[in-house]
């Protein structure tokens, strides 16, 4: 169950947990668990073989995605419009230049786009990172809970 609480606007926000399962429907994926970070600025998701290219004028950013660190054999290749490319400064200090897409994010019962980054997550545990662009506005996170919105994964 999922709780809800109020703030002084009379507006409700789902609480999520420090991880949450989600799906991103525009690019095949249909489920990712993405780690909550509140300290970081942007959400990002692990992308490899990104190879960009331009249609009608337009940047177009073509890459792969390995949802499950189980299952190592399970990619999806995603396509995306670029919505822009810039410096990240990543948690060990380090920047890179990254492309950015927009998407929309399904967590919970709730749907809505967001914008993250491209990035080479290989050596994080989680695949994906929900910042707080993303989660501001729609949700409170309660660091002690998990999977607060879906059924946690299954067991292999």
């Amino acid at each position: 169950m999922t709780e809800s609480l109020s703030d002084s606007q009379n507006k409700t926000h789902t609480v999520i947990g420090w991880r949450e399962r989600v799906s991103l429907p525009q690019l095949g994926i249909e489920r990712i668990t993405a780690k909550t970070d509140t300290g970081a600025f942007s959400s990002s998701i692990h992308a490899f073989d990104i190879e960009p290219s331009e249609r009608d004028g337009e940047s177009w950013v073509t890459f792969s995605v390995l949802p499950s660190r189980r299952n190592p054999d399970e990619i999806i290749r995603c396509e995306a419009k670029v919505s822009d490319r810039r410096r990240v400064k990543s948690s060990d200090g380090s920047s890179s230049e990254r492309y950015f897409i927009r998407t929309k994010l399904v967590i919970g019962g709730t749907a809505f786009a967001i914008e993250m980054s491209l990035a080479n997550r290989a050596s994080m545990g989680y695949r994906m990172l929900l910042g707080r662009t993303a989660i501001r506005g729609h949700f409170i996170v309660d660091p002690a809970g998990s999977y607060l919105t879906s059924k946690p994964p299954r067991a292999l």
